[in-house]
């Protein structure tokens, strides 16, 4: 059994699509088996929610009267630094970047990281004033070497989130082994084991369903943050030559997507500003992948559940910053992650978790009813994401 995009999208059309999401599609299969769910199924919905630091966004800003060459400049929005070497009206600002007045770990104590780039962010897509500064050297066609105001996204000709690293397929368990509390990007971790913190929507996370890269690949359009978006790149850091499972799926941090999409049309439901105690600022992005189910390997694909997915268990007290010996301590489950508890070394340890399941859920049903009534069609990649080395495309 094969089935085209071009044949879901005129499925999409004419009404006819048969549309589940990622976690609905789990029962179908349990019900009907691989063969006859792929057969009648034509797509199956993805989700996440959840902080993404290597997120940002480009504006291009329009120019007073008298213009000023912002690129070679330095410029602030509501104190925090943006990059402003680029041209003369275009900036890129950082979900991570940080106030320059904001407390710090200089008094012994974590700072508390009360407002960053993600803020500034949300706080033009709930389309409030951020106060700009900016400061240039002049030229005879860029006069002007200064300009204070307050700007809102009606105040650019351009606005898009343009997120380096997205979505990773998989990520580590973070835990603590050692005596003191620290503070990480994935939160609190408490001495001796005290908890363990992920980041996925385990059987919900896009790239998780398609482990092999056989359907995302650049110009693949995508939900983001409540609008339109597009793979435009294999993400950072993005490592598909990861050991597997049987059923395919990395068992750490392997695919990763760069992303982008008008900021002008998000909604700040899906796109939130998040801090994290001694560590920084982060961006909350809502993603959602169609799958189209062009075969039965595809079901197979989908239809992974929290029990069959795995995630390391990583000590960040030691391994992780240095990189001394196998930082894995164990192997775990989504499933028993979302349990409330995990064992590791014999020992019981509660699990909390960064990543919105609810969100995660609400994305994917939202997607689904976008193409169940037309309104979202699929595309067909320019060319498909890195895969493994040792698992070419049929």
């Amino acid at each position: 059994m094969q089935r085209s995009i071009d044949e879901i999208n005129n499925k999409i059309k004419d009404g006819s699509v048969v549309v589940f999401t990622a976690e609905e599609i789990i029962d179908v299969v349990k019900a009907k088996g691989v063969k006859r769910a792929a057969q009648e199924v034509d797509v199956v919905t993805t989700g996440t929610f959840s902080p993404m630091c290597s997120s940002g966004a480009f504006l291009n800003l329009k120019q007073p009267r008298e213009k000023i060459k912002l690129g070679g400049g330095w410029i602030s929005l509501n104190g925090v630094p943006a990059y402003a070497g680029l041209a003369a009206a275009d900036i890129y600002i950082g979900a991570t970047a940080i106030q320059h007045n904001d407390p710090r770990n200089d008094n012994g104590k974590p700072g508390k990281f009360r407002y960053g780039g993600a803020h500034v962010i949300e706080d033009l897509v709930t389309h409030k004033k951020v106060q700009l500064s900016a400061g240039a050297y002049g030229t005879d066609c860029y006069p002007n070497k200064k300009r204070e105001d307050w700007i809102d996204l009606a105040d650019t000709n351009d606005a898009f989130l343009f997120n380096p690293r997205n979505c990773y397929q998989n990520y580590n368990v973070a835990v603590n082994l050692s005596d003191e509390t620290i503070y990480t990007y994935m939160g609190k971790l408490k001495p001796k084991l005290g908890n363990a913190n992920y980041c996925s929507a385990g059987q919900l996370s896009p790239l998780l369903n398609d482990p092999y890269f056989r359907t995302i690949g650049i110009g693949t359009r995508i939900f983001l943050c409540g609008t339109e978006g597009y793979i435009a790149w294999a993400g950072t850091q993005h490592n598909p030559d990861i050991p597997r499972l049987d059923n395919g799926t990395p068992r750490s941090a392997a695919g990763t997507a760069a992303l982008v999409g008008n900021l002008k049309d998000m909604h700040p439901e899906w796109l939130r500003a998040v801090s994290f105690t001694g560590y920084g600022v982060s961006l909350s992005v809502a993603v959602g992948i169609p799958i189209p189910i062009l075969d039965e390997e595809m079901m197979a694909y989908v239809s992974v559940t929290d029990a069959d997915l795995k995630a390391p268990v990583v000590d960040y007290s030691r391994f992780y910053p240095y990189g001394e010996g196998d930082p894995k301590l164990a192997e775990v489950s989504y499933a028993e992650l979302k349990s409330g508890q995990i064992e590791i070394n014999g020992q019981k340890v509660p699990t909390g978790c960064f990543s919105s399941y609810v969100n995660a859920q609400r994305v994917a049903l939202t997607l689904k009813a976008q193409i169940d009534q037309g309104e979202f069609f699929l595309t067909q990649p320019v060319s498909l994401l890195p895969g493994p080395a040792d698992k070419k495309e049929k």
